[in-house]
C-alpha cells in the first residue's frame, strides 16, 4: 500500500484501495492501473445502463397508468409495504421540492431502478397482481419466464448499484452483463437497443481489459 501515491491513498482511502492491492497481488502500479480502468469501464457502462433503467420505468408506468387509469396508479396498486415506502419517499422528496401535492410524473421519476424491477417478481403475490394482467405488457418483445426475466433485471440493478456506489467491477464477467443489458432493452424495445449500440463505448474498453489486469486475481468479497 505504502507503494500507491500519497495523493490516491489520501483521495480514496487505503480501504478502498486495498481491494485492487490484493487483486493485483500487491503490485502497487497495477492496482493503480486497475483502481483507473474500473473508472472507466463503470462510466462506460453508465450510458446503457441509463437508458435500460428509462426505458422501463416508462414502460412500466404507461401500461400500469392505464390499467389504474389513473397517473397516480400506486395509490390504488397493491403493492407491499416496501414498494409502499418506496413511493412516501419519493413523494416526500418532490414535497421537499415545495412540489405539493407532487405531481405523478415526478414521483415516477424519484421511484428507483430496484423498484421497477421489482414489479416484475412473483413476491407478494406480485406475479399475479402485476405481472399476469399487466406487467408483462411492457415486455412486448419477451416471451420466456417471468421469474427468468426478473433474475435478469435484479442483476442488472445490482451492477448499476455497486457503479453508482463506486465499488469494483472489473471482477466481474462485464462483457455478459453488458450483453444482458440489450437483452432487456431488446425486450423492451428494439429501436432504443439499436440506437444505445451507436453510442456505446464499452466494447473498446472492455477490449483494453486485458493489459491492464494481466496477472491479477479475483477479489475475496
Amino acid at each position: 500500500m505504502t507503494d500507491l501515491p500519497e495523493w490516491m491513498l489520501r483521495a480514496f482511502s487505503g480501504l478502498r484501495l486495498a481491494r485492487y492491492v490484493a487483486s493485483a497481488r500487491g503490485n502497487a502500479a497495477m492496482a493503480a492501473r486497475l483502481y483507473w480502468w474500473n473508472v472507466e469501464a463503470s462510466a462506460a457502462l453508465y450510458g446503457s445502463l441509463h437508458c435500460l433503467e428509462l426505458a422501463l420505468r416508462n414502460a412500466l408506468h404507461h401500461q400500469l397508468s392505464l390499467a389504474y387509469g389513473r397517473d397516480d396508479w400506486w395509490a390504488v396498486a397493491p403493492l407491499n409495504p416496501n414498494g409502499q415506502r418506496l413511493v412516501v419517499k419519493a413523494r416526500s422528496k418532490c414535497e421537499r421540492r415545495g412540489l405539493v401535492p407532487a405531481p405523478a410524473d415526478d414521483v415516477v421519476a424519484e421511484l428507483s431502478f430496484g423498484f421497477w424491477a421489482s414489479l416484475v417478481s412473483g413476491g407478494s403475490r406480485y406475479d399475479r397482481l402485476f405481472w399476469v394482467p399487466t406487467v408483462h405488457k411492457a415486455f412486448a418483445h419477451y416471451s420466456g419466464r417471468r421469474d427468468a426475466l426478473y433474475d435478469g433485471l435484479w442483476s442488472l440493478v445490482l451492477l448499476r448499484n455497486r457503479i453508482m456506489h463506486h465499488e469494483p467491477i472489473h471482477h466481474r464477467d462485464l462483457a455478459a452483463d453488458h450483453a444482458k443489458i440489450y437483452r432487456m432493452l431488446g425486450y423492451l424495445d428494439p429501436q432504443i437497443a439499436k440506437e444505445a449500440q451507436a453510442m456505446d463505448r464499452f466494447p473498446v474498453v472492455l477490449a483494453s481489459r486485458g493489459d491492464v489486469l494481466s496477472g491479477c486475481r479475483p477479489p475475496r468479497f
